[in-house]
């Protein structure tokens, strides 16, 4: 999928920026330097590394990725932590990163053969950086995939356990860029008003971004919240933990009948994860001056077309007739309200008030199957892969 200017990446996010949106990442090069002296010395770790493309219109899997043996050095530079890796996120974003030109001026590609990289947490095991000592829990954005890494202390952010309440994966998730994602969407982009008794419908509901969307729009002001999810698990999910008035079964349900019937309003706020069919069918029964919080298209990504995806004739009619707002949202592009949002996001989880469910899978030779997992839908709520304790 061609993805300029979509939704950014989901992980936490640290005072800049990170290298890998705005120039060639650094992880790789460091990786290549480290395969260079790796004849000299150094500690055997694993990593996985792009293996194949699955061409712009294929479908991923988790023979794209390859898990093999590498050498990092013995020796810490100056400025440099030796990190443990911990926890990985695989989000629908990475699937624009395996093909050679992501699309993006802000993505850049994953190379073959070379280690994979995205939002990580880890453990100092070793510092030369006076900002972090052995014992920190540390994130960033390109963190390689591999179970230990040597990395530039300038690309980290230290953690604090406590503000999630010790579950450190949630840096990846509810107090990371999903967070943010959900939360500065549906307050930069949904025009939700306290007391306007405004109803919002949130597709992809189970997924990472989409649970606490449904969440968050009712913290925020929405008096109806409806989610539409594939599994009759996921919507019961929906419903009972997470608070949304009710889900709809896509595979199983006529869509537009029960969209009428427990919206009988109309949607005021739609808040979209996946395009296509779905959000066809929602934006029918939007109504006038409403808005779409245009956050993902996951059903599109398999497919080498525009981002966003224009609509078709009929439904574009639709939108013009009733002045309904369809922008694209980055949240890279509201930074400036970072500090803020995450330290809201992480006092509603203290509270209580946000709900938080992740998928977590083992290991880091898993990590392929993750991707392809969340990439077809098997994951309820964030997927995440553990790759140490």
């Amino acid at each position: 999928m061609r993805a300029r200017g979509r939704a950014g990446p989901r992980a936490r996010a640290p005072a800049r920026w990170p290298p890998q949106w705005r120039r060639r990442s650094t992880a790789g090069a460091a990786q290549g330097t480290q395969c260079e002296i790796a004849a000299k010395a150094g500690m055997i770790i694993e990593r996985v590394v792009l293996n194949s493309r699955p061409g712009k219109n294929g479908v991923p899997v988790a023979e794209n990725f390859r898990l093999e043996q590498s050498t990092i050095p013995d020796t810490v530079q100056e400025g440099q932590v030796r990190v443990r890796t911990l926890y990985l996120s695989v989000d629908p974003y990475m699937r624009c990163r395996m093909n050679e030109d992501t699309g993006s001026d802000y993505l850049l590609p994953w190379q073959l053969s070379e280690v994979a990289d995205g939002g990580g947490i880890g453990v100092v095991e070793e510092s030369k950086n006076n900002n972090f000592a052995k014992g920190d829990y540390v994130t960033s954005f390109n963190w390689p995939w591999q179970t230990v890494a040597i990395l530039d202390g300038s690309l980290l952010q230290k953690l604090v356990p406590q503000l999630v309440n010790g579950c450190l994966s949630y840096f990846l998730g509810a107090a990371g860029i999903t967070g943010l994602t959900a939360l500065l969407g549906i307050r930069e982009k949904g025009h939700v008003t306290v007391g306007a008794n405004q109803t919002m419908v949130v597709s992809g509901a189970a997924g990472a971004c989409g649970s606490l969307a449904g969440q968050i729009g009712r913290l925020e002001g929405c008096s109806r919240v409806v989610g539409i999810a594939g599994t009759d698990e996921k919507c019961s999910i929906l419903v009972s933990e997470m608070g949304f008035d009710a889900a709809i079964n896509y595979k199983k349900e006529n869509v537009a009948e029960q969209l009428r019937k427990l919206c009988p309003g109309g949607v005021d706020v739609y808040f979209d994860n996946v395009g296509g069919d779905i959000s066809d069918t929602v934006i029918s029964q939007m109504n006038q001056n409403s808005h779409i919080i245009l956050c993902g298209q996951i059903s599109q990504y398999n497919k080498d077309v525009p981002y966003p995806p224009p609509l078709p004739p009929d439904t574009e009619k639709i939108q013009k007739e009733r002045n309904i707002t369809r922008e694209r949202f980055l949240v890279l592009n509201y930074m400036d309200k970072q500090e803020a949002s995450v330290l809201q996001l992480c006092q509603w989880i203290q509270e209580g008030k946000l709900k938080v469910r992740e998928t977590v899978i083992k290991g880091l030779a898993n990590i392929g199957a993750a991707f392809q997992s969340m990439m077809s839908g098997g994951n309820i709520g964030k997927q995440i892969v553990s790759v140490s304790k």
